[in-house]
């Protein structure tokens, strides 16, 4: 018996995925992603750090609003809530190595049911599963990215979590809280994560929003005071999403959330977690989250996946759109990476997509297409005029009255005098279609 796998192979039709290059026909290769090549002085493997979901890939089951998931888990056939947990992560390890994945990320009703426990018997139940977490990573050099608290689909967070008007149900959700970064912790994980699922509002009518967020700015200093004590000295991410469940989220964006941690004191501690469905859903594109994230120096780490363009809702697909990802991948590397965090595939299989193998071919083509967009934006970056195009857009600020102005040396008479000395300026073309073209030149 392995450790990795448990007694027995969850999935035996696959085996170990290679590198085999762009020319093989092989489905279950990458073509793109070559963990050990190295890209501006690192290889894809530390640039990328991709890491497995355990919530959809092991849990999600095909659901929709319209009923339960046609997909079946043979992890799932066992009548204890202990049995389905081990046999669960006897697949995930299994997925996990085959894929060649050094990282994976769970909310703590992941690894096992809560089935209506109390605190105190969910926390035997965590202590037991990551026990077994902890030989599992041990037989498999896979580390814990970052763990998370699901504090949103259990009833009782119908009205929120650390923003709930109800302090015993926030009380509440504070129990369960410390239990997950207890795991955390417990796990060797290297962030933490928070998704406010349910912390924003439906309507104003019966909402305090001043106390709202004031009591959630609180609630992370609590648990970032209390992981702090227990020698955890990783990042806090904190991950936008404009809408859905509640109408308003009070981590809309980046943008929302950046002003958030700086008002309240937490700039030094929390991050951000981006995920690209959600840039779209607040009508950005994933680009524009990194640079915003990277700009307010909050680029922790990103949830891969996609929407669907004709879909206003969260759909979790696999990215496989080249032009976006080499986009994103510009942005990623003139920040120089990711500040802790790893790539991480928030997404899943699609409702009607019911092989054990589809797992596969979904996470290859989303490894693929996040390592090609990067070897792309390399080569732009340092063999095209990428760069100098851009830096020449906003050039008269880099020396004579542009630079005095950038350095606060010009108040506003001394600036309208010059813009009178100038008359009508020179119009300057933008050249979008010689960027977009250099983009599909390297492609």
């Amino acid at each position: 018996m392995s450790i990795i796998t448990g007694d027995k192979e969850f999935f035996p039709t696959v085996g170990k995925i290679e590198y085999e290059g762009r020319d093989s026909d092989n489905p279950f290769a990458f073509k793109w992603y070559d963990a050990d090549r190295v890209v501006a002085g690192k290889t894809l493997k530390e640039w990328l750090r991709f890491s497995g979901c355990y919530w959809h890939t092991f849990c999600g089951k095909g659901h929709d609003p319209f009923g339960p998931g046609p997909q079946r888990f043979a992890w799932d056939n066992y009548a204890d809530a202990k049995g389905r947990a081990t046999a669960k992560m006897d697949a995930a390890f299994e997925f996990f190595t085959k894929m060649g994945l050094g990282y994976y990320c769970f909310h703590d009703v992941d690894l096992i049911d809560e089935e209506n426990s109390s605190v105190e018997e969910f926390g035997k139940k965590l202590d037991f599963i990551t026990d077994y977490a902890q030989q599992k990573q041990q037989a498999s050099g896979i580390k814990l990215l970052w763990g998370t608290a699901n504090l949103f689909s259990n009833p009782r967070y119908m009205n929120g979590a650390g923003t709930n008007p109800h302090f015993p149900t926030l009380a509440r959700a504070a129990a369960q809280l410390k239990l997950a970064i207890d795991a955390t912790i417990k796990l060797g994980g290297e962030n933490y994560v928070f998704w406010g699922g349910r912390e924003g509002y439906v309507t104003l009518l019966n909402t305090n929003m001043k106390q709202e967020l004031d009591n959630f700015a609180q609630w992370l200093h609590t648990a970032k005071d209390y992981a702090r004590k227990q020698g955890f000295t990783g990042n806090f991410f904190i991950e936008p999403k404009p809408m859905e469940p509640t109408k308003h989220q009070y981590d809309f964006d980046t943008a929302t959330v950046a002003h958030f941690v700086n008002k309240y004191g937490l700039q030094d501690d929390f991050k951000v977690n981006i995920e690209v469905n959600h840039a779209t859903l607040a009508n950005h594109t994933f680009q524009h989250e990194l640079q915003v994230a990277a700009d307010n120096n909050m680029l922790g780490s990103i949830d891969a996946n996609r929407g669907d363009y004709q879909n206003a809702w969260d759909t979790d697909q696999f990215p496989n759109n080249i032009n976006e990802a080499v986009e994103a991948m510009l942005v990623y590397l003139e920040a120089g990476g990711l500040q802790g965090g790893g790539v991480n595939f928030d997404a899943k299989t699609r409702r009607e997509s019911t092989d054990m193998e589809d797992i596969f071919l979904g996470h290859i083509g989303g490894m693929d297409t996040f390592a090609r967009g990067l070897i792309i934006a390399d080569e732009i970056l340092n063999k095209s005029d990428y760069k100098k195009l851009r830096e020449a857009r906003y050039a008269t600020f880099q020396s004579g009255q542009g630079k005095a102005f950038t350095e606060g040396k010009l108040d506003l008479a001394e600036l309208a005098k010059i813009g009178i000395e100038v008359g009508e300026p020179e119009q300057i073309s933008g050249k979008q279609e010689l960027f977009e073209n250099i983009i599909n030149r390297y492609i």
